[in-house]
């Protein structure tokens, strides 16, 4: 997609997430999320958001009734096309303010499939551990930093305020004008020993 129609598509994105992080937790309580910090020779998996576009890692929210574990395979799988197994729970980070919400991020590996970009996620690459992107969120860095380094499970409380807002709009605005992700080549299907 060019960078004028992914910037026509700006005020859209951000007013729908604006009602989400504002309103949502008014009207639904805390949120809960499961993501995934999927691991192999090739580094460490990210995602591109197709709204408020920047990296992340992949997941999302749980079915009712889904357990955190069936609602992590799920969302990966239908965010890159790849089928994991958890390994560890990496901890669990209660993120206040703006978009209030509870993750549990795992450590993870791939047993099988192929990368697929989604509508959720429409690029997908491959990062060294010690060659992040840019664009990746700021709120993700700590979770992938206790994922990196192992140990017990975590918990972690950070408020995302003006200075995240600024962040993710920063670097939403940054891959917008570039027209969208300069990932590494990385959609090669993953070959599973």
């Amino acid at each position: 997609m060019s960078a004028l129609a992914l910037l026509a598509r700006l005020p859209r994105d951000h007013a729908r997430n604006a009602a989400k992080g504002l309103l949502g937790p008014r009207l639904r309580g805390e949120r809960r999320v499961v993501q995934a910090v999927v691991l192999s020779e090739r580094g460490v998996l990210l995602a591109l958001r197709g709204d408020l576009m920047g990296w992340e890692l992949p997941g999302g929210n749980l079915a009712p009734g889904e357990s955190d574990e069936a609602a992590l395979l799920r969302e990966v799988r239908e965010e890159t096309g790849l089928e994991i197994a958890c390994d560890a729970l990496v901890g669990e980070y209660v993120r206040r303010g703006f978009f209030a919400h509870r993750a549990l991020v795992f450590r993870a590996h791939v047993v099988g499939g192929a990368l697929a970009p989604s509508d959720e996620s429409p690029a997908l690459a491959w990062f060294a551990p010690d060659a992040l992107p840019r664009e990746l969120f700021p709120w993700f860095r700590e979770p992938l930093a206790d994922a990196l380094r192992g140990g017990s499970p975590v918990l972690r409380e950070t408020r995302l305020g003006v200075a995240a807002i600024a962040a993710g709009f920063a670097i939403d605005l940054r891959v917008r004008l570039r027209g969208g992700a300069a990932a590494p080549p990385s959609h090669a299907p993953v070959r599973v020993s």
